[in-house]
């Protein structure tokens, strides 16, 4: 018994200095954002809790391009059996990888939007804040296999992101046109 607790403690003490070396480090984003191919809706897979959605299910969000190169966003939930739509607008604050944007949904309140992991296909993306407080999990569908989903959390850690903190969000059905 003493021994399994002691292995217990070394791997949960091994692992916090792991999860510290990590946030020590810049976050790093994927290469490159081909922004035309990131248009569109995202469903959120998981999330850490923000107050903002908090009660929300059926999460996701729709970007479209503005003509002064901006992205228009318009975030959609369930809550209280309601649907909540909040829009907001987003540029790319890194040209040469299109991977760090600004979002602003508030005048004059700004929040970091960088793209962590992308799937070649863009079928799959990984968004996050370089403090590492914001980690959103998105799919272009409701739902992502185990496998994937599995694999996106591993780096998520890897990256030096509490996983611990993520959620899974109710997805029932497709909220995106309405």
């Amino acid at each position: 018994m003493k021994k399994e607790i002691l292995a217990t403690s070394v791997a949960l003490g091994l692992t916090a200095l792991a999860l510290h070396a990590a946030t020590e480090k810049p976050l790093k984003t994927v290469n490159f954002v081909d922004i035309k191919k990131y248009l569109g809706t995202w469903f959120e897979i998981a999330a850490f809790p923000q107050p903002f959605e908090k009660g929300c299910s059926c999460t996701s969000a729709t970007y479209g391009l503005n003509a002064d190169g901006s992205v228009i966003v318009k975030n959609r939930c369930i809550k209280d059996n309601k649907l909540k739509v909040t829009e907001g607008k987003a540029w790319v604050t890194d040209k040469g990888t299109n991977s760090k944007l600004a979002v602003q949904f508030f005048w004059p309140f700004k929040g970091k939007y960088w793209i962590i992991d992308l799937a070649k296909d863009y079928s799959y993306a990984v968004v996050g804040h370089p403090n590492r407080r914001y980690l959103w999990i998105l799919s272009r569908r409701p739902t992502l296999d185990d496998q994937t989903y599995n694999q996106l959390v591993v780096r998520a850690a890897n990256k030096g992101f509490d996983v611990r903190k993520l959620e899974k969000t109710e997805q029932i059905g497709d909220f995106s046109l309405i």
